[in-house]
């Protein structure tokens, strides 16, 4: 027993992914790949991919909602977590990486499941006219827009559904008193406001850079 979540040095985290990671060699080719790129710290870590498919399939969702792409691997894991009938909404900006998603989408088989819309995310969600309609929402994209895209979340999402945050810990960069960032001042706003948030049930994770799961009341 512990009465408090334990500190993962590399010999312990590398033992996590031993005894529990069942990544597909798809995803670790894409995994691959995307390390090469100037931006693979964008890139999710990949047990919480597999949590992200875990969530969908406890959920029972089928219509997802994805705020930040890159290439393709959080969506990928999502989407083959969905049932036959389920679907994916992408948003990001253009990017050479969206070809890689794309890419991958197509030799899992799950491409047409999943809707990729190219523009500012903000602009993506005040266009979708679906309050209600989503089971869950992954949220891991421009950090200064987080309190933003959790207003948007809540009125996407269903009664119930669950809108999942990362990075919410930021590398420990939420613990600076007087950040310069307006990346990290934004999710110090966020943390700060869903912990009296009346509008959600809430569990922050330390899983990856932190992730925060809010379950809309």
């Amino acid at each position: 027993m512990t009465a408090r979540t334990l500190n993962l040095d590399d010999s312990l985290y590398q033992y996590l992914l031993d005894v529990s990671l069942r990544e597909t060699p798809l995803l670790k080719r894409l995994r691959d790949e995307t390390q090469a790129l100037p931006m693979a710290r964008w890139q999710v870590a990949p047990e919480q991919g597999q949590f992200l498919a875990l969530l969908v399939k406890l959920t029972g969702a089928r219509r997802l909602l994805e705020v930040g792409t890159f290439t393709g691997y959080s969506a990928l894991c999502m989407a083959a977590a969905l049932p036959d009938d389920g679907s994916l909404i992408c948003c990001d900006i253009p990017g050479d990486y969206n070809a890689t998603a794309l890419r991958y989408w197509k030799e899992a088989g799950v491409a047409e499941r999943i809707d990729l819309r190219l523009a500012p995310a903000l602009e993506t969600l005040a266009r979708l006219d679906q309050p209600g309609h989503f089971d869950l929402i992954f949220i891991d994209a421009d950090k200064a827009n987080y309190p933003a895209y959790l207003e948007h979340a809540l009125r996407l999402l269903r009664v119930g559904g669950l809108a999942v945050f990362d990075n919410t810990l930021w590398s420990g960069r939420v613990l600076e008193p007087n950040p310069e960032s307006a990346d990290t001042r934004a999710i110090q706003a966020l943390n700060r406001a869903l912990k009296d948030d009346s509008r959600v049930d809430l569990s922050l994770l330390p899983l990856g850079d932190g992730l925060t799961l809010c379950r809309k009341l």
